[in-house]
């Protein structure tokens, strides 16, 4: 009988797939309905991107309107459009400037949570930062037009500061400020649970180490809590890179007005008063389709950059 060498690995037979998948029946089970309701609401909804290459007519559906002549007709007169540079530059100015705040403040608040020593105070402070999040939008913009009238809660403070009303509604000086400080008091709680989320998986022996080695609150949040949060957020500032031309439409259209229209009409808000009002659904859906495919090459770019300068945080 063959001796057996004392260097040999032992090969571990592969488990059965079908084995596999009856041991985990219920994890499956529960994965089932969102994966069958993402299916039946995100995937197959894709064919109508046809729609944008088509004279689309709601009678004869999508597969029986007839094709454009030529088919990319839809985007050539977008682009021929004479508002078109004025809209997209006003979508990159707002979609930029909302990254740029609300991107680092989330991550910021989150720090300053984790140093708090008082649990419960901690957690009041916590709760209540989540509350802007649940606000509906109609009643957060109704909020921001009463502050910003005449006789609203800023125009108050300027006064007592000695300075004179002016309706802040009017024109588009405030309406970029506006828009994205709202943004950031929306977000800045709800958006830290992912941060605070991986702070807490920070192996406490480190923090103890560093208290013996004399560290200070920055070193340590320098050291330890930012490395451990750095995955989550070059993640979420790929995810926020592809949103920079995704505003948030809604918004901008219950904070717009004839006066601050020509520095708020966005990609968003011109789809939407050219499909929904106007009733032109191929050419609204081809500029839609525009704006989906530039923010799939910023996040394939962004991601891309991210692969080469650190491998282990990129998505793909």
């Amino acid at each position: 009988m063959a001796k057996k060498s004392k260097n040999a690995v032992a090969v571990i037979p592969k488990k059965n797939f079908w084995t596999q998948i009856k041991r985990q029946k219920g994890l499956l089970l529960m994965a089932l309905v969102p994966v069958v309701f993402i299916f039946i609401f995100n995937y197959i909804p894709i064919y109508g991107i046809l729609i944008a290459f088509k004279n689309y007519k709601a009678s004869k559906g999508v597969w029986g309107s007839a094709w454009l002549d030529p088919f990319y007709k839809n985007f050539v007169t977008f682009f021929k459009n004479v508002n078109c540079g004025r809209i997209i530059v006003n979508t990159l100015r707002i979609g930029i400037s909302t990254v740029i705040c609300t991107f680092p403040a989330p991550i910021i608040y989150a720090l300053l949570l984790n140093e708090m020593k008082g649990r419960k105070y901690k957690k009041v402070v916590q709760t209540i930062s989540y509350i802007p999040h649940f606000i509906s939008m109609v009643v957060i913009c109704s909020m921001l037009n009463g502050f910003c009238s005449l006789n609203g809660l800023f125009n108050d403070m300027r006064f007592t500061l000695g300075l004179e009303r002016t309706n802040l509604n009017a024109g588009g000086t405030n309406f970029l400020i506006m828009y994205v400080l709202s943004a950031v008091w929306q977000s800045v709680g709800w958006g830290s649970i992912l941060y605070l989320s991986a702070l807490t998986n920070v192996d406490t022996s480190l923090y103890d180490v560093a208290n013996i080695d004399g560290a200070n609150r920055w070193q340590k949040m320098k050291n330890i809590a930012i490395p451990a949060i750095l995955p989550t957020i070059t993640i979420v500032l790929i995810m926020n890179v592809g949103g920079v031309l995704n505003s948030d439409y809604q918004k901008i259209l219950l904070m717009q007005n004839s006066t601050n229209r020509d520095i708020s009409e966005t990609i968003a808000t011109f789809v939407y008063t050219v499909g929904i009002q106007e009733g032109r659904f191929s050419y609204s859906t081809a500029v839609n389709l525009f704006q989906s495919v530039v923010s799939f090459i910023l996040v394939y770019g962004a991601n891309a950059v991210t692969r080469k300068l650190s491998p282990d945080n990129s998505m793909f």
